[in-house]
């Protein structure tokens, strides 16, 4: 689990690592993004908390930390950012680098049980898991205790699917643009037919935000989910993302508060302008 920093970037005060790992989950040797912010740099003994972000397909670890902006209002508040890759890499799996939708940068964050991808796709296991585990293990400064997810398109996907399975687990979710009922979508159908087998669906459901917010007990845990979708988003109007879907399934369970943003699109231009706001929602939780 030892990590090698292979850089050290400044960045809004504090320090931007491009760290990896070898991976038990994923059978492979892993990159990810760390920001420590100026009050874990300065002070070594200071606990910050975590926010991690999920990325989206074909994404790795560096999209988010060098076109999010996260680190903004991640320094000012005193929040650390990790931004995982989004799949394996190298497995040498045939047809894993076929397509941009599925296999390399597209593992769903899912643990795969079909086989030949239940060798290494373990990205369910590896997010909530052995990652948070190696980064607290390396960097004493990130407190174990406080963190939070985030996510983008199939990274949203992956912080809300992962935010109500394990409702202890994080403080709190948001998400830009999430592929938010997977079961009824082309990537989802796709990526979840290839991972789990297409007649499944049990194992479907347990990785779809619209059917497991559904199970979720909002009398003793309300919701307090932001979601930003830009009206200018053309995989929303695909049929994509379907958030009326799981804003449908979640009324009664607390506050889904589904933002439009009139002329945003699906990119990084849209994240970077709200990104403040994202980590100001995780830092009510996080540092309250």
């Amino acid at each position: 689990m030892a990590v090698t920093t292979k850089a050290t970037i400044a960045s809004f005060g504090g320090k931007l690592l491009k760290c990896a790992h070898n991976a038990s989950t994923t059978n492979c040797e892993m990159a990810f993004n760390l920001y420590l912010p100026p009050q874990a740099t300065t002070n070594s003994l200071h606990k910050v908390p975590l926010l991690i972000y999920l990325a989206g397909l074909t994404c790795t670890g560096d999209n988010g930390a060098e076109k999010g902006f996260f680190q903004h209002a991640a320094s000012q508040k005193g929040i650390a950012v990790l931004y995982p890759d989004t799949s394996p890499r190298g497995l040498k799996i045939p047809g894993e680098d076929d397509s941009y939708d599925f296999g390399s940068g597209a593992g769903f964050y899912v643990d795969a049980t079909r086989d030949p991808w239940s060798k290494g796709y373990k990205m369910y296991s590896y997010i909530t898991s052995e990652l948070p585990q190696t980064v607290f293990s390396a960097f004493e400064q990130v407190d174990g205790s406080r963190v939070s997810i985030f996510g983008h398109s199939m990274g949203g996907h992956g912080a809300l699917t992962i935010f109500l399975k394990n409702p202890h687990k994080y403080k709190s979710v948001s998400a830009f643009a999430p592929i938010a009922n997977p079961s009824e979508c082309d990537w989802g159908k796709k990526a979840f037919g290839g991972y789990f087998g297409d007649e499944n669906k049990t194992k479907w459901a347990e990785h779809d935000a619209t059917e497991l917010v559904k199970a979720w007990d909002g009398e003793a845990n309300p919701l307090d989910v932001l979601i930003d979708v830009g009206t200018a988003d053309n995989f929303y109007k695909q049929g994509q993302l379907l958030p009326e879907n799981f804003e449908s399934a979640a009324r009664g369970k607390g506050k889904v508060n589904i933002r439009w943003q009139d002329g945003y699109d699906h990119s990084y231009f849209t994240m970077a302008t709200f990104a403040d706001e994202h980590v100001n929602h995780a830092a009510k939780y996080l540092l309250g």
